[in-house]
């Protein structure tokens, strides 16, 4: 994600059984206030955000989304 500004937060993600809970982690990253981008891999589970949103901010967020999350 190079270009982006703010800093990047890496994401442990479970709970993604298929690219459908990879395309939803993904699209409610991008909801976070602050957020420029977010890449989310099924394997290994991990989440790259690039922009100025907080982790905490983040992980409350894919778990309000039904998955577990913690930082990396």
């Amino acid at each position: 994600m190079s270009g982006s500004t703010g800093t990047d937060v890496k994401l442990v993600v479970g709970g993604m059984a298929c690219e459908g809970c990879v395309a939803s982690v993904k699209k409610v990253l991008e909801r976070v206030p602050g957020v420029t981008a977010a890449e989310v891999s099924l394997e290994p589970g991990v989440a790259l955000v690039s922009g100025s949103a907080k982790a905490g901010e983040l992980i409350k967020a894919v778990e309000a989304a039904g998955y577990e999350a913690k930082a990396a």
